[in-house]
């Protein structure tokens, strides 16, 4: 049956078989991950799940991509690991709040495209980061507590926990191989939660690390001193948060794009985003963004609209308020296999295929991230670093592309023609070009192939009119872009430079 879903002004045509079953199988495939992860990172497993409820459904109601899964991402709950140890759980919602309102502000200013000005391999070396962190993560399944202390486990145990993960694995694996029907880590948690139930196995369960149990998310605002000390601890956090979740949401709304054949508004999207990430704030969630994995499986089961979103948002409610005893019972040796098979996929496995074609500054970047990301579990210090390092690399090498052609002209003029950004970066390697001395009266310095791009580059050509002038002779400026004559019109007061007047040519693209 196919009718029209009208929501929040997207008309959207609705196959509603394809959209339930679809919202049926994201959620089956969208708890697992969402309470991995919220374990994985130290918080209360509710908490995990309580975000899938609420990214979902309000992204889904007024985000700007039909058909885009928004729930708890393992991307935004790494960034708040190391907050999570130093300040606790209270600090966490307060940051993940923020980090809402920031992405509400990008949204209504219309800054989400400045979120592509993260390096690429700034982006490798997060992901590689976090898919080492998640991996390394589950090795603390394979330990248990002694009198106190945390041992590994050995004998039967470790044989057991050993066994059911790596079933796990094999399902995952091969199960695709079989049938793309039904998702590979649902099988997998369904089959060795039977197992262990059917048999009795004695095994660590969801039960052992926290319940479960809860109902509809409270509201709570967060228990933190309101006080500058705190906004300074989480602000690095929250605005990370911000940029990695709306990097992750906008190259899903471009996915989703390409393969829908629509467009999305990924201005709204940001905005939906951080509406629920404030939501998430003060109902005890951990925070999210769009989900390529399940978004692809809601596209593959033949969702197109926000139903299937929505459905799969109340399908984890109820669970939550009526599958607890179900869900605390389940083994985890199978959550632990399925994140693993996460993190082997988080990988950026073909950044190895190119590590050779890529330029030496971008490989030591990218691996520099990925290790400040796994040594200190700190994503925002290594995002921060990483940005840095990358526009300083930039600047150096831009710096070295300035050069100059020179020439006398029948006149006896001497010109120069620069090639390359005059900017603080090139300031000394610019004024090296000129022979003050030895040049003749009158000296042209022609930027048509150039630019003046700050006020480092102002003072430059300040600096040099006054040592030509000093020794006598006059310097000229000449094909200034508009751009540049603003600039130097702007700082006339404390330079003084001379500007050869060009003509001015209408092109064929100006508005007449």
């Amino acid at each position: 049956m196919k009718a029209y879903l009208n929501l929040f002004d997207f008309k959207q045509k609705v196959n509603y078989k394809n959209e339930v079953l679809a919202g049926l199988t994201v959620a089956m495939t969208m708890m697992p991950e969402s309470l991995s992860f919220a374990i994985f990172a130290g918080f209360p497993p509710l908490v995990g799940l309580y975000a899938a409820f609420i990214m979902g459904l309000i992204t889904s109601v007024f985000g700007g991509r039909p058909g885009l899964i928004s729930g708890g991402a393992g991307a935004t709950v790494v960034v708040l690991i190391a907050l999570m140890k130093s300040h606790g759980i209270e600090y966490v919602f307060a940051a993940v709040a923020l980090a809402g309102v920031i992405q509400i502000l990008i949204g209504l200013f219309k800054l989400g495209k400045f979120v592509r000005l993260v390096p690429q391999p700034v982006m490798y070396g997060f992901v590689n980061g976090l898919a080492v962190i998640i991996f390394m993560a589950q090795l603390e399944q394979f330990k248990t507590i002694v009198n106190g202390h945390s041992v590994w486990l050995s004998g039967t145990p470790l044989f057991i926990m050993g066994g059911l993960v790596l079933l796990t694995i094999a399902i995952v694996i091969l199960l695709p191989k079989v049938t793309k029907a039904i998702p590979p880590s649902l099988v997998a948690i369904l089959i060795v939660f039977l197992l262990v139930w059917g048999l009795n196995i004695d095994t660590k369960t969801v039960k052992d690390i926290a319940s479960v149990s809860g109902g509809f998310p409270p509201f709570h605002i967060p228990m933190i001193p309101f006080k500058l000390e705190t906004l300074r601890v989480i602000f690095p956090y929250a605005l990370v948060m911000a940029c990695v979740g709306l990097t992750e949401g906008l190259l899903t709304v471009n996915l989703v794009d390409e393969m829908t054949g629509t467009k999305g508004n990924g201005n709204r999207e940001c905005i939906a985003q951080g509406t629920a990430n404030i939501a998430n704030g003060f109902f005890f969630g951990m925070g999210g963004c769009p989900m390529i994995a399940q978004t692809l499986v809601n596209l593959s089961a033949g969702a197109r609209a926000r139903l299937s979103g929505i459905i799969a948002s109340f399908t984890i409610l109820i669970i939550i308020l009526f599958g607890a005893p179900i869900i605390e019972r389940l083994p985890m040796a199978a959550l632990t296999g399925v994140m693993i098979m996460v993190a082997i996929g988080t990988f950026e496995w073909g950044s190895f295929r190119i590590i050779n074609k890529m330029p030496k500054q971008d490989v030591f970047v990218g691996m520099l991230v990925a290790l400040i990301t796994i040594l200190l579990h700190n994503l925002a210090l290594a995002v921060l670093i990483g940005v840095i390092i990358s526009a300083l690399v930039f600047a150096w090498e831009s710096a070295k592309r300035i050069r100059a052609k020179k020439y006398l002209d029948e006149q006896g003029v001497k010109h120069y023609e620069i090639y390359g950004p005059l900017f603080f970066g090139s300031v000394t390697a610019f004024n090296e070009k000129f022979d003050v001395i030895g040049d003749p009266a009158d000296v042209v310095i022609d930027f048509k192939e150039s630019r003046v791009a700050d006020m480092s580059g102002i003072e430059a050509l300040n600096k040099l009119t006054e040592r030509y002038a000093k020794a006598g002779k006059k310097l000229h400026l000449r094909h200034l872009s508009g751009d540049c004559r603003v600039l130097l019109k702007n700082a006339e007061s404390v330079i003084e430079v001379n500007i050869l007047e060009d003509p001015f040519y209408r092109v064929a693209s100006d508005k007449i």
